[in-house]
């Protein structure tokens, strides 16, 4: 039976006992003594799961947006220096802006 990270974090900490028991490997060893955090990292690294969840960009072109808020970074450098706090202030807002959305679409 295949697991998934987000299955076994969703776990409670007797069923992951119970996961573990049925499990013949090194990291599982003296499972009755982990905690949870300790058992789901023990059953993700002898199951062969990602210890992390995954969270990918939809309705959106990841690589577009970062390549904007990269050539912001730059204007912002610029508008340090010449100390342009207005053009600074538009400039940390469009990067929020653009931050924001790309967090927003993520699934």
């Amino acid at each position: 039976m295949a697991h998934t990270y987000e299955e076994i974090s969703n776990m409670t900490v007797a069923q992951l006992r119970e996961l573990a028991s049925g499990i013949e490997h090194e990291a599982v060893k003296g499972y009755t003594q982990l905690h949870k955090e300790q058992l789901i990292t023990a059953i993700c690294n002898a199951l062969g799961i990602e210890a992390h969840a995954h969270h990918e960009v939809v309705g959106l072109d990841k690589a577009k947006v970062k390549a904007q808020i990269s050539a912001l970074k730059t204007k912002r450098a610029e508008a340090l220096e010449a100390k342009d706090h207005a053009e600074l202030k538009r400039v940390r807002r469009n990067i929020r802006r653009l931050k924001h959305k790309m967090r927003s679409a993520m699934v």
